[in-house]
């Protein structure tokens, strides 16, 4: 039976693989566990094998593990965050992947002044236009990247995208290239303020195409964990 050791292998093969295939280094590339839904136990298994930056999408799984997880790690919150719980986690989290409207993006600022730190930030873009994800459209990037160079306590550090689930991951491929093309391009507008150099993108599906075309923060969590432990009902 594979181990999450195993896994953690495989996955750190195939990264350096993609990253070299790219003209990049292994160590140009943060391999985020995704941690959702796992219990302590369980991701400190991963974090033993020296995985300790970790990705959760709900503000309250950060909540519950962040004190039994203990000091060295590294939260990402990498979902949809809502306004009215970004307090909870501004001084728990190192990057909010997140950051989809103006409106969220002030409250991140007003709570990160509060607590005299500056948070890094990335822009959610929704690429592919699924109706179903969060994300701004890509022609509307520029405008808020604008509107968020004013604010003091956020810093914003790259762009994030969630490709679609796809049978074959070369399909997401073009998804992931208009991303970088996409920060590239606000790169050169020289927006006051801003300079971004990360680009979240690619999950256990795709993560090997995401690297290739230029990905900095791959969020696996399946590859590393196994499937999702979903609470049963009933």
């Amino acid at each position: 039976m594979q181990t999450i050791q195993d896994n953690i292998q495989a996955v750190e093969a195939k990264v350096k693989e993609a990253a070299e295939k790219s003209g990049r280094k292994r160590e140009d590339i943060l391999l985020l566990a995704v941690s959702k839904t796992k219990p302590v136990e369980i991701i400190r298994e991963a974090t033993a094998c020296g995985l300790t930056s970790l990705g959760e999408n709900k503000v309250q799984e950060i909540m519950d593990k962040y004190e039994p997880m203990g000091e060295g790690i590294h939260w990402h919150l990498i979902g949809h965050l809502q306004t009215n719980k970004v307090k909870y986690i501004i001084d728990k989290v190192d990057m909010i992947h997140s950051v989809d409207s103006l409106h969220l993006a002030e409250e991140i600022n007003k709570r990160a002044a509060a607590k005299n730190i500056v948070m890094p930030v990335l822009v959610e873009v929704n690429m592919a236009e699924e109706e179903s994800k969060f994300g701004v459209k890509p022609e509307d990037t520029e405008a808020l990247l604008l509107a968020l160079s004013k604010l003091e306590n956020i810093q914003v550090k790259g762009l994030m995208t969630v490709a679609p689930f796809v049978e074959n991951p070369e399909e997401n491929r073009v998804y992931f290239r208009k991303m970088r093309e996409l920060l590239v391009d606000m790169n050169n507008k020289k927006i006051h303020n801003i300079h971004m150099d990360e680009l979240s993108m690619g999950m256990t599906n795709d993560y090997e195409i995401a690297i290739e075309e230029g990905a900095t923060i791959v969020r696996v969590g399946t590859g590393i964990f196994g499937e999702r432990n979903y609470p049963h009902k009933g």
